[in-house]
């Protein structure tokens, strides 16, 4: 059963329709989030991420090519203006002889402990524009596959619209990417504890979340992404929800869209290492959208410290 027909029964057709018609999905806004927050329902951090706190930033210049690694993160796209050169150099604040480590290192250690100031939002389009500069892409599908797959936890979101809720908490994010050649699966899942009832403190349902998806390969290193199936699994002696509808409706508010629905959508890799990946969504529904992954296991956040 896809669980997206829980909230609205038309969805699937209307994704069908869509695809056949061969049309992305369209949605302009961009809003930006440190998920490592959001994971422990830190509300009062939280909350400096939502769209009632601070007006959209963070929206990314359109790609003119597969990776458009020379447009940026312009901070003159919170007015929604066409970008120009000038207006996506304004966010430049760090120093660009660093090198692409250096650079790395500094985003790394800025994301989990970001509390919503305006400086640190511009450092981090300031970082990702560096490190999407000085990056070389994989040349060949066989090398992009080898460094692309395996398990990508999500640290940082541009494009999470909805406030974080106390009944609902969101352990880790994570998109597992398997190759075939020019194809593909891709699952993006969240691990998350949910409470029912009055009292928000008492999480007694937990479970994970998965979004499985087929992609392919059409030009370059861009991957199509369709959706296949969204599951529930409860985790082991979990209490099952009274109100699934509900359940879904929080994870659907919690994840980023292009994540929860990724149906039509193009990823362009703008920066790949063995241990840090950077994406670009490319199309009408959220053009110029990024998600920052680090490789499972290779980073240990702890947002408590």
């Amino acid at each position: 059963m896809n669980l997206l027909n829980l909230l609205n029964p038309c969805t699937r057709e209307q994704s069908q329709q869509k695809k056949k018609a061969g049309r992305m999905l369209s949605c302009p806004k961009h809003h930006v989030v440190a998920l490592a927050l959001l994971a422990l329902n830190r509300s009062g951090i939280a909350d400096a991420f939502a769209p009632s706190s601070r007006q959209p930033h963070l929206s990314l210049a359109p790609p003119t090519t597969v990776l458009a690694a020379e447009e940026g993160v312009g901070s003159a796209a919170v007015t929604e203006r066409p970008p120009t050169e000038e207006n996506i150099g304004e966010s430049s604040i760090v120093d660009e002889s660093l090198s692409a480590d250096e650079v790395k290192s500094a985003l790394i250690e800025l994301i989990p402990r970001m509390t919503g100031k305006e400086e640190e939002y511009r450092a981090v389009e300031s970082y990702v524009n560096l490190l999407e500069k000085k990056y070389s892409p994989v040349q060949t599908i066989d090398f992009f596959n080898l460094a692309n797959a395996g398990e990508w936890q999500l640290l940082f979101s541009t494009n999470l619209m909805g406030r974080p809720n106390r009944k609902l908490r969101l352990r880790e994010q994570v998109q597992k990417i398997e190759a075939d050649g020019f194809g593909g699966s891709l699952i993006n899942s969240a691990q998350w504890d949910y409470a029912e009832g009055e009292d928000s403190s008492s999480f007694d349902s937990n479970g994970k979340f998965s979004i499985k998806c087929s992609y392919s390969i059409n030009q370059g290193s861009r991957m199509v992404v369709d959706v296949n199936d969204h599951e529930i699994r409860m985790g082991k002696g979990s209490k099952i929800p009274k109100d699934v509808q509900g359940l879904v409706a929080l994870l659907q508010r919690a994840i980023p869209k292009e994540i929860f629905d990724p149906t039509g959508h193009a990823m362009d890799t703008s920066y790949l290492d063995a241990d840090l990946r950077i994406v670009r969504l490319t199309g009408p529904n959220h053009e110029g959208v990024r998600n920052i992954f680090m490789r499972k296991g290779s980073l240990e956040i702890n947002p408590m410290m």
